[in-house]
């Protein structure tokens, strides 16, 4: 296809077809002026490799002098033409004397000379030939990564020499066989390459552009795209997708629009009328195209379009939720969930025709994923289509899960989901519970859906992840190297028992797996407390635990076990560390204030922490030992030497509420509690904040 500038763009359809003649019968070299390219067959080529071996085209490829008469790159045209006849044979294109010969080879593809000159042309000609029967051996990627050979194809490429749309065709092939390894070797020239694919892709009118949608999304970097590429790139596709179009070339157009989504979440898109009539554009097509191939019964769904159109919907859930800087409007925004409700509609149509034998595969879990997505953000519509489907859900998790316990590649439990279908093997774990926990949490709030979750084992399920994901936190495994992912569906989880331990009492009780948790959360909150910005984390398992134990407390782990000591004492740690005395100018009273370490997360933390208050209160009557242990902690002197050392006017009624009662049932529950409350001036300190149940605790014997 011929592109802007002249450029020629080969196909992806073409290049397979080209790939595959390539690798049944490369054309056969011209060797001597005695043997005719075609003339030559594998017993042939073999006879001729018997007789030269790798010595002749070794001399000639190293040779500095040519007879008179013969230009210098003759002799090494011969050399090269040699090589590429024996590397039509798989075996001798992995032999060592080829793969050393990579980095000469190379340095051809970019050697100036007459670009007329017919020798010089067949040298690049049999150049690419060997370097592409290289690439088709199992380890010859890497050698021609090794070798030089990506940045020496880029450059080939933009000097637009004879043969670069050669050095384009098998630079795509390196990037798909091992993207990660030619970024790390070649990224500036890469991305000197993605820069005129993306410049020509902007300035494309004719049916070039519908090719380039198709090379781009191998150019685009692991890193940051740079921000002329994304101008250049929005630009072209906002100009297809604006067009009527047919599915040949709209599709191509999505899935790249879905990878810079993937890359750049919504970055690229301009601010303004233009980038959110832009953006709900893309939303709207990927809604529609989701509707034609899932709604209709036994149509062939495309699922490699499919999985970028859900890409491109979990942008646009992204964008409707965002309060602020959202690129979209508010009536685009109500405009959008009503189309994307219509299309999770169909999403769920297709998960309730998956059977078993469907369910490892990755589009079941790229639908299970943008339905996670969908739900984490809006659960009261669909309840009932929802509702019908949250048995297979958790049928669905509970495979996925187990088929990663018995594999143990806990990598693969936080690994992110790619664009695109993978088709590595037959079975393909994911952690499907991590995209389901927020959806869940929700869910659990009502009666309906949270009685079919428990009724389908759901709850087990989660303790039993809850407790493989802890695992990856603890001592021993390197904790910088995992995703927020981790820790953030711990967080989940933990939201989702705590509406458990509210709303279905009697499942904590009666059901064995969370005692087991309970176990887990009173060893591992000591270390947990201590460990710097995990202080959110802390706060969720010290507020589950500490409402567990109430419910768990005739438990012989909380008769004042070492584990059970531990963990109340780094509980009252994360409550008696909250506020702090501060001076203020011009004033001889501090104000009460959070401290440094929770003034950033207050947001997030305060819910949980006037929920541990009040918890840690209730265990106090129910764990006689616990009194005793807070009174050696110095938990209440110190609370009520806090209050006392700063203006009643700066404490906020619902702290003075969580204050009074906390030290109200230490009081009632210990006498030593209350006489060293009284020694802290506690009478006093009560009567200043108006805490008549303290008062009248401490006035009694």
């Amino acid at each position: 296809m011929r592109g802007p500038r002249g450029h020629t763009y080969l196909s992806l359809g073409k290049r397979k077809e080209q790939d595959e003649m390539t690798s049944e019968r490369l054309p056969e070299p011209r060797v001597t002026k005695a043997v005719k390219a075609g003339d030559i067959d594998a017993k042939t080529r073999r006879r001729i490799f018997d007789a030269v071996g790798f010595t002749f085209p070794n001399r000639l490829l190293t040779s500095k002098e040519a007879p008179d008469g013969c230009p210098d790159h003759v002799l090494r045209a011969l050399g090269v033409a040699l090589l590429a006849c024996f590397c039509s044979d798989p075996e001798l294109a992995a032999h060592p004397q080829v793969l050393n010969k990579i980095p000469i080879l190379s340095t051809f593809l970019t050697a100036r000379g007459d670009p007329d000159d017919a020798a010089r042309r067949s040298m690049i000609d049999d150049t690419y030939q060997c370097l592409t029967a290289v690439a088709g051996t199992p380890r010859g990627p890497r050698h021609l990564i090794a070798g030089g050979t990506v940045s020496a194809l880029c450059q080939a490429y933009l000097g637009h020499g004879y043969g670069f749309d050669q050095a384009l065709a098998l630079l795509v092939g390196l990037l798909a066989a091992a993207e990660t390894q030619c970024w790390k070797e070649a990224e500036p020239d890469l991305l000197a390459v993605l820069r005129g694919l993306s410049e020509d892709f902007q300035k494309a009118e004719d049916a070039s552009k519908f090719e380039l949608c198709q090379l781009l999304p191998l150019f685009l970097p692991p890193t940051t795209v740079p921000s002329e590429c994304l101008r250049d790139l929005q630009a072209g596709l906002a100009r297809i997708l604006g067009s009527k179009l047919s599915s040949w070339q709209r599709n191509p157009a999505l899935k790249l629009a879905a990878r810079l989504a993937h890359a750049c979440g919504s970055d690229w898109i301009p601010a303004g009328s233009s980038g959110s009539k832009f953006l709900a554009l893309l939303v709207n097509l990927a809604c529609v195209e989701v509707r034609l191939a899932l709604e209709e019964t036994g149509t062939e769904v495309k699922e490699d379009v499919v999985t970028a159109c859900y890409a491109l919907m979990e942008l646009g859930i992204q964008e409707c939720t965002r309060c602020e800087q959202s690129l979209l409007k508010e009536p685009q925004k109500v405009q959008l969930v009503s189309i994307m409700k219509e299309a999770i509609g169909a999403v769920i149509h297709y998960l309730q025709q998956v059977g078993q034998e469907k369910q490892k595969e990755p589009f079941v879990f790229a639908s299970v994923r943008i339905l996670g997505a969908w739900l984490a953000e809006e659960t009261s519509s669909l309840r009932k289509e929802v509702c019908q489907l949250l048995p297979f859900l958790v049928r669905y998790a509970k495979t996925l899960y187990e088929e990663a316990e018995e594999t143990n590649d806990l990598s693969q439990q936080v690994a992110t989901l790619a664009i695109s279908p993978t088709t590595s093997g037959p079975t393909w774990p994911g952690d499907a519970l991590r995209l389901l926990l927020p959806g869940w949490c929700h869910l659990t709030v009502e009666d309906g859906p949270r009685e079919i979750l428990i009724k389908e084992g759901a709850p087990s399920l989660l303790c039993k992840y809850f407790l493989q994901q802890w695992e990856l936190t603890s001592p021993g495994h390197d904790t910088s190297v995992l995703p927020d992912s981790v820790e953030i569906g711990l967080q989940t989880c933990c939201h989702i028992f705590l509406n458990l331990v509210v709303t279905a009492p009697g499942l904590i009780k009666r059901d064995a797996c969370f005692t087991s948790l309970m176990n887990t959360l009173m060893t591992s909150l000591p270390a947990l407390v201590q460990q710097q910005g995990r202080l959110l984390l802390a706060a969720n398992v010290a507020t589950l635990g500490l409402l567990m134990a109430r419910l768990l407390s005739t438990s012989p782990a909380l008769q004042g076990t070492p584990a059970s000591r531990g963990f109340f004492a780094a509980a009252i740690l994360f409550l008696s560390q909250s506020h702090v005395a501060r001076a203020t100018p011009g004033s001889d009273q501090a104000v009460l204030a959070l401290s440094p370490d929770y003034e950033g997360i207050w947001a997030d933390l305060q819910e949980l922490w006037f929920l541990g208050m009040q918890a840690f209160t209730g265990c106090v009557p129910l764990l006689p030992w616990l009194a005793p242990a807070a009174l050696r902690s110095r938990w209440p002197q110190e609370l009520l030497q806090l209050l006392g050392s700063v203006s009643p006017n700066s404490v906020k009624p619902e702290m003075v509420a969580a204050y009074q009662g906390v030290l109200v049932e230490l009081a009632r529950a210990n006498r030593l509690c209350r006489e060293a409350m009284r020694l802290q001036a506690g009478e006093e300190t009560a009567s200043h904040y108006r805490m008549a149940a303290l008062e009248q605790c401490l006035s009694e014997p």
